[in-house]
Order: structure tokens, then C-alpha cells, then sequence
């Protein structure tokens, strides 16, 4: 695959990409790039963290990147998810993968490192990450505050300094290249290509994926990465975010609610469920409702959906209903999975650990 193919399908993940310029001398000159993410297990896996996470991946994969994946339990551990129960907490992660490996994600090209097993293997890792501690300051730090879930002004616990020393730690020991994490990690990122130079390490790429809105929300006055953020779907809400064993129920009674104001394109989830998640994974989008409304309509692409719903010819109504149908299409294997043997009891005790904390 040509440098510039690869770079069309790594900038349809990435919704901001630092830098470019250096993303294209990393895919000439290494084969192949390691691409990284972290993923704190912390309870059910929504839709974001499931079939998106998976597309994006996959896309990443097919230009030949290599992706690991670091299960980070020490880091919901700091961030006292699931009360801070490790082994709650490593629990939750094997479920994630069970997830992960339901959905189509190309696991063949995945590698998962377990962080509690990883820095045991790499004593090295901590004295880089005093190193980075030399090099930042308190106030450089804290401004990291918001990637574990966070205000800035929310500064009780030791570990918001130490959690993202540590993510950019991980950086390093993991041999990345990128850092394709969601825009919500930003500045963690930002933190390791401004101090990485200071202790002789080349800056990483980062590539910061696209965060969907939550299916409802409060609307945000803030502006720009910090709007998207405070708009996202949260796990912590439920009604704002579909899971990737929601019921074919749970599912349509989450879109009937869902926030979505007929011909506004603007702030509006369930567009960006189909444009997104949909139209990635299916060739077509179905809307069946009655003749006397207008009657059955197929769309081709994103595109041509957004054109009918801005025009006035799909009501919200229908809208939430077809992209709902399609959705509950997409997470079948999921349920299917998590219905028996191991995946099954990996999902009861989950479930159990999010009612008792």
C-alpha cells in the first residue's frame, strides 16, 4: 500500500492528527509502526469502546500497523475503579477482550499487554517515569487532570500527578510510534511530545480518534475539544451510551429517547451512530414506515441519509427507529457470544461488580 493510501485510511481515524508531516516520514521510514492505546476496565463495554473501537483498529491494521492494546488495570486501580479491587479490575479486562474479539476487531494483529504484568517484566519503567517527573512540572502534570475522567480544579489524589507520567511512560516501554488515543487523552499526549526531547526520546504521532456524543446530554457552552469531551457518552449515564450486550429492547428504548431534533444535523447522536458506526459496517441503511408517510426509503451512503433527514423527508421518529434496527443488527454476535460458557460468566460477574460498588 502507497504512503498516501495509508494516510487516507489513518486520517479517517484520526480526527486530529499531531503532526502530519511527521506521521508521513514515520510511515516511510518504519515497517511497521506500532500504534497504542490504554484501556482502563472499569465495567460493561459501551458501543464507542466496542464496534468503534474495532473499526478503527482495523482500518489502522490493514496499513500494515501493528496495535497494542495495554489492558491497564494499575490505571483503574490509581483512578479507584471498581473501588480500586484489582482483581475486580483484572476480571473486567478479560471481559473487555471477550468483547473486543465478538466484534470483529483483527486480533491477529493485536497484541494485549497486561500493565501490572508488563511493568514487572520492565523494571526500567519506573525509573522513566522519575525521569519524566524531572522533566514536567506540578502544574504541567495536573493539567493532564481531565484523561482520567477529571476537572482540571480536582486535584485530592497523588495519583493525578502519577497516572499520567505513568500513560506517557507506557508511550516509551511500549516501543510506540503513535499514540491513537481519543480526544479525551489529548493532553496527556501533548504532555509526552513537549517533554520526551528533554530526557532524549523522539516525540510520538498522536492520533486522536472521533468521541460519539451521547445519545442524550446537557447542550455544552464550552468550545472546541473541551465541548466534544463534556458531550460524550458516558458509561457512568447509561441512558446516554448503547452496551455492547444492551437487549434488542434496551437498545430501542435508548433511541426513542435519544436527542435528535428533526432536520438539525448539528448535536445530533443518532446521525452519528449511522455515519460512524453503520455506514462503516453496512452497505445500506433501511427505513420501513407506511405509505401514508412516504414508505420505505434505502439509503446508500452517510451522505445521502443527511441529505433526506436536513431536507425534512426522514422524521426523527424514523430515523431513530432504522439506525436502533441497524445497531441491534450489529451487536447480535456480541449477545451471542456472551451467552454461554465463559464470556457468560465473565458478564454476570461484571454486572455484579457495577451493582455492589
Amino acid at each position: 500500500m502507497k504512503t498516501a493510501d495509508k494516510l487516507k485510511l489513518i486520517k479517517e481515524v484520526g480526527e486530529e492528527i499531531i503532526t502530519e508531516e511527521d506521521l508521513i516520514i514515520l510511515l516511510e521510514e518504519k515497517n511497521p509502526p506500532i500504534a497504542y492505546d490504554g484501556f482502563e476496565p472499569s465495567g460493561q463495554i459501551h458501543i464507542a469502546q466496542g464496534l468503534l473501537r474495532a473499526i478503527n483498529i482495523n482500518k489502522l491494521t490493514s496499513t500494515g500497523i501493528k496495535f497494542k492494546i495495554l489492558v491497564a488495570d494499575y490505571f483503574a486501580m490509581l483512578n479507584n475503579k471498581l473501588g480500586g479491587d484489582l482483581e475486580k479490575i483484572k476480571i473486567t479486562g478479560k471481559y473487555a477482550i471477550e468483547v473486543w474479539k465478538s466484534c470483529g476487531m483483527d486480533v491477529k494483529n493485536v497484541e494485549f499487554i497486561w500493565a501490572s504484568e508488563f511493568y514487572e517484566k520492565n523494571p526500567d519503567y519506573w525509573k522513566t517515569v522519575m525521569q519524566l517527573a524531572m522533566a514536567s512540572t506540578v502544574t504541567r502534570v495536573l493539567r493532564c487532570s481531565q484523561i482520567m475522567g477529571r476537572e482540571e480544579g480536582d486535584k485530592s489524589k497523588a495519583s493525578q500527578i502519577m497516572y499520567p507520567l505513568m500513560q506517557a511512560a507506557d508511550i516509551i516501554h511500549l516501543n510506540a510510534d503513535i499514540a491513537q488515543l481519543g480526544l479525551d487523552q489529548r493532553k496527556v499526549n501533548m504532555l509526552a511530545r513537549d517533554i520526551f526531547p528533554k530526557i532524549g526520546i523522539k516525540k510520538p504521532v498522536a492520533v486522536h480518534h472521533h468521541m460519539l456524543l451521547g445519545l442524550q446530554f446537557n447542550q455544552s457552552n464550552l468550545e472546541g475539544i473541551d465541548r466534544k469531551i463534556a458531550m460524550k457518552m458516558s458509561k457512568s449515564k447509561p441512558d446516554t451510551a448503547i452496551f455492547m450486550t444492551d437487549t434488542e429492547s434496551e437498545v430501542q428504548r435508548k433511541f426513542k429517547k435519544a436527542h435528535c431534533v428533526d432536520i438539525v444535523i448539528e448535536d445530533n447522536p443518532v446521525l452519528e451512530y449511522a455515519k460512524y458506526i453503520v455506514f462503516e459496517l453496512m452497505k445500506e441503511l433501511k427505513v420501513e414506515r407506511p405509505e401514508q408517510y412516504g414508505g420505505n426509503l434505502t439509503f446508500k451512503s452517510y451522505h445521502e441519509l443527511e441529505v433526506a433527514f436536513s431536507s425534512g423527508k426522514l422524521k426523527s421518529i424514523d430515523l431513530k427507529t432504522s439506525v436502533a434496527a441497524a445497531i441491534n443488527t450489529l451487536l447480535e454476535p456480541t449477545r451471542k457470544h456472551f451467552s454461554k460458557g465463559i464470556p457468560k460468566k465473565l458478564l454476570e460477574q461484571v454486572q455484579s461488580f457495577e451493582v455492589t460498588r
